[in-house]
């Protein structure tokens, strides 16, 4: 036998196990990104919401761009006029990484940050057209 707690009002069972932090504990953490070709460029566009410039750092090692994000929300607020009936605090950290071609480096990549948007323009590379191999099978 196995207990539920019941609850008043309407309520959807599947919304409810779906907002259980087992589904949603990494949602937060994906870092939403666009890549666009723009002429001789590309310009890849990370979403940051909430990060701040100085918890945002960026590689370049063995050709992959590795962008890594940072953040600590801990500070506590003294409010005299009421009292909390509920204050939430969180940190976390993400990170991505792209190949960008072992031709790419640190000096080539732009970067600017604002509001809450990583913009990243770097240069296209040549890349050789390699033709298909097949593998015989004995």
């Amino acid at each position: 036998m196995m207990l539920v707690p019941r609850r008043k009002g309407n309520f959807d069972l599947f919304d409810e196990m779906f907002n259980d932090p087992f589904f949603t504990r990494n949602e937060n953490k994906l870092m939403k990104t666009d890549i666009k070709e723009k002429g001789d460029k590309y310009l890849v566009e990370i979403d940051l919401p909430g990060y701040e410039k100085d918890n945002i750092k960026i590689e370049v090692e063995d050709g992959y761009l590795t962008v890594h994000a940072s953040v600590n929300k801990s500070e506590v607020e003294n409010k005299e006029d009421g009292k909390y009936i509920q204050k939430e605090r969180y940190s976390g950290e993400c990170a991505r990484s792209f190949y960008i071609g072992e031709d790419i480096k640190q000096e080539d990549i732009k970067a600017s940050f604002k509001n809450g948007m990583l913009t990243l323009t770097f240069p296209k590379t040549k890349q050789e057209k390699n033709e298909k191999k097949y593998i015989d099978i004995e």
